[in-house]
């Protein structure tokens, strides 16, 4: 159990964390009282989750920590992560359970993928498309997040004089679109790797 792998699985006790303090933070908002503080804290909990995130694969690369348990854990602590956050943006109908389900069968998809290309002693690494994919969550995940703690209101809000939902819609609607053109890639270009699986 060396450092990067340990943050791994800080990660997904983190987001436990966040899930058990997120599913008792439903009530009105009001500056500083029990709900407001209770999404504070579990969005703190989120961001320092994210932040393993970052670290412990540039850890696992700078020190030679890579691991057989690091490359299957650190996928699946990600699918967590991004998972369990969605499903409390869901809740809390700051999200379309659509756009969830999209996302998340997506991830699963291609982790199935790579534990093929595992088995292949092959490794399926993040392209261009995959890569923008993550960076569309994070934000996605950024943005409904700062709705959540109060910071402004994503159904009120006005950008520009245009209703922030509306854009908000259009952005989820393009980050699923992005998130399956993504996951298409990987099966169009490893098609090798299921279609020898089922021979």
């Amino acid at each position: 159990m060396n450092f990067p792998n340990a943050l791994t699985l800080t990660r997904i006790i983190l987001i436990f964390i966040f899930i058990i303090l997120a599913a008792n933070a439903d009530g009105k908002i009001e500056m500083f009282n029990r709900i407001h503080t209770l999404r504070v804290v579990a969005f703190a909990v989120a961001v320092v989750a994210a932040l393993t995130d970052l670290l412990d694969g540039y850890l696992a690369r700078k020190l030679n920590q890579i691991t057989d348990f690091g490359k299957l854990m650190d996928p699946l602590a990600d699918k967590i992560f991004v998972t369990g956050i969605m499903l409390i943006l869901v809740q809390y109908q700051l999200l379309p359970a659509w756009v969830a389900v999209v996302i998340i069968s997506r991830e699963f998809l291609v982790t199935g993928l790579r534990m093929l290309a595992l088995k292949e002693s092959e490794l399926i690494a993040a392209d261009i498309w995959g890569k923008i994919k993550t960076a569309l969550q994070m934000i996605m995940i950024g943005i409904g997040g700062l709705s959540w703690i109060g910071v402004f209101d994503l159904r009120t809000a006005l950008i520009a004089g245009v209703s922030a939902w509306s854009i908000w819609l259009f952005f989820l609607c393009l980050l699923a679109l992005i998130t399956i053109w993504s996951g298409l890639g990987y099966f169009v270009k490893y098609k090798k790797l299921y279609i020898n699986s089922l021979s």
